[in-house]
């Protein structure tokens, strides 16, 4: 058995949100400067050129790359051979949350009661945390600042069996047109298909952890991803929603089994921004 302070975690979590906020990942970057080369519109080019410099900008300054710095998502897989020691893990992850928001000059941008007070809590926690118990003694960490004018595009359609693979592109490919410029595109695209309604929802938000130009193992939904990334830049919605050819920068499918009466589908669109870290301690 293998002790670990949850301290470690707490400073593993206020780094990875530094990082996610200031230091766009490879994948993401060299994404959108293949978009910019094969790009026709004189304006998305020009927005993609922006973009670019924003994230050397960024990167170079230490400053966060969006105003938006998002609602912070922990995904936490711990080892069943670890016994953690110190303190709540859940609070340790909080901690640092709070101490990266506030190291990093990063907009609190939670607020206490979702309906009535919404009074901000100044910390941007609490921090939304998924933690699952894994085979090993080691812990992996994935961290998203995810921002709300992609997260607010979100949608969920429990389809029936019979809707088939027509229902579910149909259903996707009018998610991202009603979205329109509102997550600020190039997005990637998080699908969830199976379980339930719930688990859904978390799949499509686990896909966008997924390095971009990945394909799902599964020839199946690997060749659904590249139909549907194909119709999705056919759109012509564009860079930042001005026209042209790349709408998305990726469209990434998990899935799960469901019941025999059931065809969940969840979307779950992220924004150029994709900010997401992740560390294995």
């Amino acid at each position: 058995m293998r002790n670990l302070d949850v301290s470690i975690i707490k400073d593993e979590v206020k780094r990875l949100f530094l990082e996610a906020n200031f230091d766009i990942s490879d994948d993401i970057s060299n994404k959108i400067k293949n978009c910019y080369e094969n790009e026709v519109s004189i304006i998305g080019k020009s927005v993609l050129d922006q973009i670019l410099k924003n994230h050397e900008i960024a990167k170079e300054e230490k400053i966060a790359i969006c105003q938006d710095t998002g609602m912070s998502v922990v995904f936490v897989e711990i080892g069943q051979d670890i016994n953690l020691i110190g303190g709540d893990i859940n609070q340790a992850i909080n901690n640092g949350v709070k101490e990266a928001y506030e190291k990093g000059y990063l907009r609190k941008s939670v607020v206490n009661d979702p309906l009535f007070d919404r009074k901000n809590t100044n910390d941007n926690t609490p921090a939304v945390i998924y933690i699952d118990i894994v085979k090993g003694n080691k812990i992996n960490i994935k961290v998203s600042a995810k921002g709300f004018g992609s997260e607010n595009m979100s949608s969920l359609k429990m389809l029936k069996p019979a809707d088939s693979i027509k229902g579910v592109k149909e259903f996707i490919i009018k998610t991202v047109k009603d979205a329109g410029p509102n997550p600020c595109p190039p997005i990637v695209v998080g699908v969830g298909i199976g379980g339930t309604a719930e688990k859904a929802m978390l799949l499509a938000k686990k896909s966008l952890f997924r390095e971009i130009g990945k394909n799902n193992e599964n020839e199946n939904y690997k060749d659904l991803e590249n139909e549907l990334l194909e119709e999705i830049n056919n759109l012509g919605i564009g860079p930042a929603g001005l026209g042209g050819l790349n709408t998305a920068l990726a469209v990434n499918i998990e899935y799960f089994p469901t019941h025999i009466a059931g065809l969940p589908v969840a979307v779950n669109i992220c924004c150029h921004a994709s900010r997401h870290k992740e560390v294995t301690i």
